[in-house]
């Protein structure tokens, strides 16, 4: 998969800006602050409507302006598709696949699938939980649209049932609504198990392996799903998921009526990353942490191109400034095929370049 083209207009920091890529490797250099970490952002939510920096669309809209538009022409699985993003505040966003509109984020899975990997996720093993989730959903949305379908319904069911028990106190009607959304949380979170289990199995068996190269075969990784108590194998039929999430959360009513707040579902699950039989997130260190962060974007990129047959379109946005010499070696080693952006601060990187373009950024502005 390649993007060809990309046209914004008042996203973040760009005014209005038009480029050509090159199909294998390009280089975006400049100071900070000056749109590079923007490119990367528009073409990763070209592929899945979501940012890895924003939690609402109206953040992406330039400061002053009431909307945004992002286009992009991509080659995907031997055709060419365009693909359009118009963000409006106050409104809701519009997206659209070779100038038909579709109906859900969902619809985009399989068109641009895209590995963003960024500063922030070389300390993905030393964060929270909800980290790794992130990045469980950002692959998982690109391959499956049900996935993608189901979490965002999800979401909005647990904004939802959260509301309901703060404000139920004040408001005890409101509990009547209380087991229809508990339902319908239970229906959506089946199938996000069924589908993270089945994607982080395929994990064990790539990661491991780009870890142990890279750590010279001095570090044994191992990852682990843990999610809801009641599921016995999250690898089953959301079906027979569905029965276990509701046992679950009856288990869990009372508790969540005292505590006001949503106790059960797959938003507490966890992906365990552990180092020679240690939890990674608490005895790691850094080069380890940053060894086993690379591991997992390295093994997503390559379960896409198991899946679709094509390389993803890599972003690496300021990493390579962030790691060893070792380490970015291992990393550019790795791209021998497939489109890869790269953003640096630094102008000398260019001189490494076998083959691209070289872009050079100022104030949103590409050259």
């Amino acid at each position: 998969m390649t993007v060809n083209t990309i046209c914004l207009d008042f996203f973040r920091n760009y005014v209005h800006g038009e480029a050509a890529f090159h199909p294998r490797v390009n280089v975006i250099a400049g100071e900070n602050a000056q749109g590079k970490t923007n490119l990367l952002e528009a073409i990763a939510y070209l592929s899945s409507a979501s940012s890895h920096r924003a939690r609402y669309d109206r953040e992406l809209i330039q400061h002053g302006a009431d909307h945004a538009f992002l286009k992009a022409g991509a080659t995907s699985r031997g055709r060419e598709v365009t693909l359009e993003a118009n963000l409006h505040r106050g409104a809701k966003r519009q997206l659209r696949s070779n100038g038909v509109k579709l109906k859900t984020a969902g619809e985009l899975s399989g068109l641009l699938n895209t590995v963003l990997f960024c500063p922030e996720d070389l300390y993905l093993i030393r964060e929270g939980a909800e980290a790794r989730r992130r990045f469980l959903d950002s692959c998982i949305c690109q391959l499956r649209p049900r996935y993608a379908q189901a979490l965002s319904e999800y979401k909005r069911l647990y904004q939802h049932k959260t509301r309901i028990l703060k404000d139920s106190e004040q408001y005890p009607g409101l509990l009547d609504a209380l087991d229809d959304f508990s339902l319908r949380m239970a229906q959506c979170g089946a199938v996000i198990i069924h589908y993270r289990a089945h994607f982080i199995k395929r994990l064990v068996e790539a990661a491991p392996a780009i870890h142990a190269d890279c750590s010279g075969g001095r570090e044994k990784l191992s990852l682990r799903y843990e999610t809801v108590s009641t599921v016995t194998d999250p690898e089953a039929a959301p079906k027979a998921l569905f029965s276990q999430l509701i046992a679950h959360q009856e288990n869990h009513r009372e508790a969540e009526l005292a505590a006001r707040s949503c106790l059960s579902g797959p938003h507490k699950d966890e992906l365990a990353v552990e180092i020679n039989g240690e939890s990674a997130k608490t005895y790691a260190s850094q080069g380890q942490t940053r060894t086993a962060a690379l591991a997992l974007k390295l093994a997503a990129r390559d379960l896409f191109r198991q899946e679709t047959g094509e390389w993803p379109v890599l972003l690496l946005d300021d990493v390579l400034s962030e790691l060893d010499l070792r380490r970015q070696e291992f990393v550019l080693n790795r791209i021998t095929s497939g489109q890869v952006f790269i953003t640096c601060c630094e102008e000398e990187k260019l001189a490494r370049m076998r083959e691209g373009k070289a872009f050079r950024i100022k104030n949103g502005t590409l050259i």
